[in-house]
């Protein structure tokens, strides 16, 4: 096959999942010789350092092995007693690039591999349609269950997904989907937003107002009833003119969407003092627009953020945010897809309680400082009945 040197995923992660494929269709068998590196290299149209790096992950995987002089050979999965053979299951990715996104694929993979599976990965690139294409072509080779995470902010099953339900084959949304019926594993959205503002108002601040993702964002706006119902809890009053919409949609235009908030933030009236904002790229780029124009966070406006990507702990001012916890959504998104896939019931839908992190961008003075540390945080009445 040729390498799709239009699509984002590395070259590299393509023939890998070429490969694994070919092996879960039976195409390729245990004890099956794969090509010279030079032979890859031509079949796949890519230089030798990729077939290696290829042929390296999956080496470590277990996928493979390689036998000094004689070649590359694919492995024979463990038995474990119960299994004749490691069944496979499907990881559906609208885009790997998604800082919150790529950290619930390799906490799936891991998952996954403790527990003796393969996965294989496809990345539809932002493309619906390239999405129901990959989870036919992965049913095509013969995977046991899939694990699916779309950036969609439509958050409502898809004809595809609704197929899927209806013929009983196991699936998992790790992205949010607000259909009761479908099987999910992730934050609690609403929770996030109420920790992230009671935290500033217990820092102080007088006027704290919201930025949302673009209108019609839902996740968006669960924040921000969060954002509002802390608000309430603490006799503050909503004031709409506080609550601000991200212009473009999208996750990668996300960060731009946050500096031209940031640019006209002198000009907002009334002014906040504080802001919770819908993500970490609108925030990053919102602190970004405020320090480029000579104002100081927290000095001059607090920020709060949300999903706690890596680049937030490195920007200028260290970005408070509020954490997803990635790394269990992908392990229990496994762990449900599983019990699916042996028929198991339970339930379909696991909301984790998310994580404040806290960072430079809302301690304004020494004395916040002190407070912060002191702050605990309330659990809202409508979480204690849920």
């Amino acid at each position: 096959m040729s390498i799709d040197v239009q699509n984002s995923t590395p070259l590299y992660i393509q023939i890998v999942d070429d490969i694994k494929s070919k092996i879960a269709s039976k195409e390729l068998k245990a004890g099956d010789q794969l090509g010279s590196h030079a032979e890859l290299s031509s079949t796949y149209g890519v230089s030798l350092i990729t077939v290696k790096k290829a042929l390296g992950t999956l080496i470590h995987e277990g996928v493979v092995f390689s036998r000094v002089g004689k070649g590359t050979y694919v492995a024979r999965p463990p038995f474990d007693g119960h299994r004749q053979e490691n069944p496979t299951i499907g990881l559906v990715l609208q885009d790997m690039r998604s800082p919150f996104f790529s950290r619930v694929m390799h906490s799936v993979e891991d998952a996954a591999y403790e527990l003796g599976y393969h996965v294989l990965l496809s990345n539809s690139s932002g493309k619906a349609e390239k999405e129901d294409g990959q989870i036919a072509r992965f049913r095509t080779f013969g995977v046991k269950g899939l694990i699916i995470a779309s950036m969609s902010h439509k958050y409502h099953a898809t004809p595809t997904i609704r197929r899927l339900l209806r013929e009983g084959f196991p699936f998992v949304m790790v992205s949010y989907i607000a259909d009761e019926d479908i099987p999910f594993v992730g934050s609690d959205h609403q929770l996030g937003g109420y920790m992230a503002t009671e935290y500033l108002i217990k820092l102080g601040y007088k006027t704290i107002g919201y930025i949302n993702g673009e209108t019609g964002n839902l996740v968006g706006d669960l924040r921000r009833r969060g954002y509002e119902g802390a608000l309430r809890a603490h006799g503050r009053r909503i004031d709409k003119r506080l609550v601000y919409h991200l212009r473009l949609k999208g996750e990668w235009h996300d960060y731009q969407s946050g500096y031209e908030i940031g640019k006209r933030f002198l000009k907002l009236d009334p002014k906040p003092d504080a802001l919770f904002i819908y993500n970490d790229l609108s925030a990053l780029g919102f602190e970004d627009a405020i320090l480029a124009q000579g104002l100081r966070i927290p000095g001059d406006v607090a920020i709060v953020g949300f999903d706690d990507i890596d680049r937030g702990e490195y920007a200028a001012v260290p970005l408070t945010t509020v954490r997803q916890p990635t790394t269990l959504i992908g392990k229990q998104a496994v762990e449900l897809l599983l019990k699916l896939m042996n028929g198991k019931k339970g339930s379909l839908r696991v909301v984790l309680k998310p994580e404040l992190i806290i960072r430079e961008s809302c301690a304004a003075n020494t004395m916040q400082r002190a407070v912060r540390k002191s702050v605990a945080l309330s659990v809202p009445q409508w979480r204690k009945s849920s």
